[in-house]
C-alpha cells in the first residue's frame, strides 16, 4: 500500500516521518499510554526511533498496518497516532480490521481523537473496502471507549483473558463499526460522500 494522506478541519494524517521521533518519545512517557497501549515500557528514545523509521514504514509496504501522525494544522505539533491494524483480514472473505489509537496527554479533551477517526474510517470503508472494523481495548480503558463510542462503535461485550500483559492475562472489550453504520459521511477531503453499502449480504440473527 502506498502511504496516504488524509485531512480534517484542524489535523493533518500522515505516515510519520523520522523527524517525528523525539515528539513520539515524549508523548509515550505519559503513564496512561504506557498502561493502556501495547508500546514497550520503559519507552526509550531507540524505540521512538524505530516506530517512526522501521515499524512504520514496513507496515505500509507490507499491508500490515497503516500507522498515521496526527499532527495540528494550527501549530505542527503531534497530537497523537491512529492507524489501522491486524490486516491480515483485510483482503479476505472477511474484509475486517481494527482501529488503534492513542492521543497526547495535552492535546486530550479536545477531540481531535474522534475527529481523526471518522476520516480514518470514512477512508477505511470507501477506499479499502472495509465491511467490518473492530476496536479493542484492555477493559477498564473508559477514555479509548469514550472515543469509540463517539464514533459509532456498536459495543459488544467483552473478551475475557484476551490479552496477556505483564505476565497476566486480562479482559478486553470489543466493539464494531460496519459501513451501514455511517451512511452519508462526507470523504476526507471535504467533496461530498455518498452511504458505503456492505458489499457482502448480512445477514443479522433474529434472536
Amino acid at each position: 500500500m502506498k502511504p496516504v494522506t488524509l485531512a480534517t478541519e484542524r489535523l493533518v494524517l500522515r505516515p510519520f516521518e523520522p523527524s517525528d521521533a523525539p515528539a513520539v518519545h515524549t508523548a509515550c512517557q505519559d503513564p496512561d499510554i504506557l498502561r493502556w497501549t501495547t508500546v514497550p515500557s520503559p519507552y526509550g528514545v531507540k524505540d521512538a526511533e524505530q516506530f517512526v523509521g522501521t515499524i512504520v514504514p514496513e507496515g505500509w509496504r507490507d499491508d500490515t498496518t497503516y500507522n498515521f501522525a496526527l499532527v495540528s494544522r494550527a501549530d505542527g505539533s503531534l497530537v497523537g497516532a491512529m492507524g489501522l491494524v491486524r490486516l491480515a483480514r483485510l483482503h479476505t472473505p472477511e474484509r475486517q480490521a481494527e482501529l488503534g489509537y492513542w492521543t497526547a496527554k495535552e492535546h486530550r479533551g479536545r477531540g481531535h481523537t474522534v475527529e481523526a477517526g471518522r476520516a480514518v474510517v470514512r477512508w477505511a470503508f470507501r477506499d479499502l473496502g472495509v465491511e467490518r472494523l473492530e476496536w479493542h481495548a484492555e477493559a477498564g480503558n473508559e477514555g479509548s471507549r469514550a472515543v469509540a463510542c463517539k464514533l459509532g462503535f456498536h459495543m459488544e461485550g467483552t473478551l475475557r483473558a484476551k490479552i496477556v500483559r505483564e505476565g497476566t492475562r486480562r479482559d478486553a472489550w470489543i466493539g464494531s463499526l460496519l459501513p451501514s453504520d455511517v451512511p452519508g459521511r462526507t470523504a476526507p477531503s471535504g467533496a461530498a460522500g455518498t452511504p458505503v453499502p456492505d458489499t457482502t449480504p448480512y445477514l443479522p440473527y433474529p434472536g
